[in-house]
């Protein structure tokens, strides 16, 4: 398959040089000062002593990071809390990776990922064993419009049949509900079969390719299913997230018109069990397919009383059966691979919802960010709480199984000692967090008395996180497994700042640009930010990954419109991310720059929320803003109002949560009021929400 040549790989190069490949180029030399040099010493002999069983408790631990590290020079960098053992580093897939291509440094890789992207690209699809019914004639269109660039033309695929390279006899899933301590494990045969099932049930149901499925529910051995089976059928999952109520349920079934929906009877959550299948109901959702508890058919007597047309998962499948192969197989729908194969949501500027179609080829970037940073391998165990309707759900999925790992899925709140203690039992050995969660066991002592012994790499993304906290994640293996700080967004399906386990580790910040992601970064007055300054970051497209439009909005207008152009005119595109430049390469990421925050991993347009809090009485406007702690940490959600009456705050702030629970996300929680006697707004009557984070700071 030709992979460069056709692509103007000349022009590429004149636009990122000035940017990009010699200022990462540099950081091949390690300029810490001897000071610096001498505190990261002085905590790696602490943590051998760590290691060696001294200095159990984590406070003193704290301490002592503290201690060393004071005065720490920014040139210097963020502390080292990790630094990789030679042994690890050399069997890991990037060692291997660079070995292969005989190149001695990371950074020689990542600038032909962003030098050569054709070439980068159909290397990768190799390297990962993506399988084609028909090669691509070239992997990279030529094209003069970088934001709409072709991929991997003229090929005939299906990303599902990517998915099962590994052995069948080898543990696919392996999964536990919470209040038990049954483990179930799912082989990548049975997994293959299952998905077989599924997608001959949506043959036999009616559904043709193209026709767009939606699924709400937890992310089970079931739902892994359902989904795969959607794609393998040729169809679009739409994944809705369970936590949502049933009005923005019914919004995003509108949106994404979605022909029907796989939901399950009751979900499990904090030894709640919640009516999923009623809240579909609620939701006017089209023909569901009901999935009971553990896919089991229920007594006759406790059965489901169903809609007229909806089905019960087990009739489903058995209706499939005659569309099997005499393998019991199903043969996947291959086709375009810029075709639609899933439909997620993430919020837009207008206070709606955008839905990012992913193709057959969007996955690869997650794919290759799991293998290459977050070191997913053969045999490996991965958990990542995480639920079907975010990124993440599919991104564990794909990450998960083509790199021939083991998922890790656990049914239930994963912030107590059920979930901590099914990490063990499963003998999870990558664990994908949210900081959020971390500070939840912390702070609830969900890991008091026991460590992770299998876990070797953690990785945490979806919100800023927490110094202290990310440190004490660190303690639970004795510092053994680093954080692979994880920056990206649903819009291109992986990362942009990550970090590997062949750079060194702090706590809060990325060690490297992610392979294939290429960006700058501009202050208010388009400068490029210092050392301790913080900038907005652009994305320099194309890149795998990168969504090129919505269902439901205008995807340039969103991207690409009033965004500052980069050297030589290239187009940049705009995330919203603030991103802090450390020294010797490091990142921090500070927040956002637009109208969305994120909530507990979650992110969401404060114009939505908006939306729903001005229904309550008391509210005559309101403001809302995401605050992070002066600690650092995710961010907490502030709402500015000006009040219909006198209000009580107390009082004012559980309706707020009451009506966020109901029309929203109950997972949403307001952390503060503070009422004013008028909003600060533009002449244009925009709503000044820089000024609000000003005001509550003071």
């Amino acid at each position: 398959m030709p992979k460069s040549g056709e692509y103007d790989e000349s022009r590429v190069s004149q636009l990122l040089e000035p940017h990009g490949a010699c200022s990462r180029r540099a950081r091949l030399e390690d300029t810490r000062s001897e000071a610096g040099r001498a505190q990261d010493d002085a905590w790696a002999s602490f943590v051998g002593e760590v290691q060696a069983g001294a200095h159990s408790a984590f406070p003193e631990q704290l301490d002592a990071w503290h201690r060393i590290f004071a005065g720490r020079a920014a040139l210097d960098g963020p502390p080292r809390a990790w630094t990789p053992p030679p042994r690890d580093a050399d069997t890991s897939n990037l060692r291997r990776w660079l070995t292969e291509e005989r190149l001695t440094h990371y950074t020689q890789l990542y600038d032909r990922s962003i030098r050569d992207r054709a070439c980068f690209w159909g290397d990768v699809a190799e390297r990962l064993g993506i399988v084609f019914e028909e090669p691509a004639t070239i992997a990279l269109q030529p094209s003069q419009d970088a934001r709409h660039a072709e991929w991997f033309v003229g090929a005939s695929m299906n990303i599902v049949d990517s998915c099962f390279g590994a052995p069948a006899e080898r543990p696919a899933v392996v999964s536990r509900r919470e209040g038990t301590d049954e483990l179930r494990v799912t082989s990548y045969g049975a997994l293959d079969q299952l998905v077989s099932r599924v997608a001959a049930g949506f043959v036999s149901a009616g559904f043709v390719p193209g026709d767009r499925i939606a699924l709400c529910m937890p992310l089970t051995v079931e739902c892994v299913a359902a989904y795969l089976g959607i794609v393998r059928a040729g169809c679009c999952a739409v994944s809705i997230a369970d936590s949502f109520s049933a009005e923005e349920v019914a919004s995003r079934l509108t949106i994404s018109e979605a022909r029907c929906i796989v939901t399950v009877d009751v979900a499990h959550w904090a030894g709640k069990v919640l009516p999923m299948y009623e809240k579909v109901r609620r939701a006017r959702a089209p023909t569901a397919i009901v999935i009971t508890a553990n896919g089991e058919p229920r007594d006759g007597e406790t059965g489901l009383e169903l809609r007229d047309g909806d089905m019960l998962w087990e009739d489903f499948l058995a209706a499939g059966a005659q569309n099997l192969g005499s393998d019991g197989r199903f043969a996947s729908v291959t086709g375009d691979p810029a075709r639609e194969m899933t439909i997620l949501f993430s919020s837009g500027t207008t206070g709606t919802s955008k839905a990012i179609p992913w193709s057959h080829v969007t996955p690869l970037k997650g794919v290759l960010d799991g293998y290459a940073h977050q070191d997913i391998r053969e045999n490996d165990v991965v958990a990542w709480p995480t639920n079907i309707g975010w990124m993440m759900g599919p991104w564990l999925i794909f990450a998960g199984l083509v790199n021939g790992a083991t998922l890790a899925l656990f049914e239930g709140a994963p912030t107590g000692t059920d979930f901590t203690r099914f990490v063990t039992d499963a003998r999870v050995s990558i664990l994908g967090v949210v900081p959020s969660l971390v500070r939840s066991w912390r702070t609830r002592g969900a890991m008091d008395g026991h460590r992770w012994a299998d876990v070797r790499v953690f990785s945490s993304t979806g919100e800023p996180s927490n110094a202290d906290d990310a440190l004490w994640l660190m303690s639970r293996t004795d510092y053994r497994a680093p954080i692979i700080e994880y920056l990206g967004g649903t819009e291109l399906a992986g990362g942009y700042l990550a970090g590997t386990v062949i750079h060194p580790a702090s706590p809060s910040a990325f060690a490297v640009p992610a392979l294939g992601s290429d960006f700058v970064l501009r202050k208010e007055d388009g400068s490029e930010p210092q050392v301790g300054e913080a900038g907005e970051l652009f994305l320099v497209p194309p890149t795998v990954g990168f969504s090129q439009y919505l269902l439901n909005d205008d995807h340039d207008e969103i991207y690409y419109a009033g965004t500052p152009r980069g050297p030589e005119g290239a187009p940049l595109r705009r995330h919203g991310d603030r991103v802090v430049r450390l020294g010797q390469g490091f990142y921090h990421a500070d927040g956002r720059v637009d109208d969305t925050m994120n909530l507990g991993g979650i992110k969401i347009s404060s114009l939505e929320l908006e939306r729903v809090l001005r229904g309550l009485e008391a509210v005559s406007d309101c403001g809302a803003i995401g605050v992070s702690p002066p600690e650092g940490g995710g961010e907490r959600l502030v709402v500015f109002v000006t009040a219909a009456r006198d209000v009580n705050r107390d009082q004012i702030t559980a309706e707020m949560n009451a009506a966020l629970a109901a029309h929203v996300n109950p997972l949403f929680r307001v952390h503060d009021v503070v009422v004013v006697e008028e909003l600060p707004r533009t002449a244009s009557n925009k709503l000044m929400r820089r000024t609000l984070r000003e005001w509550y700071r003071r």
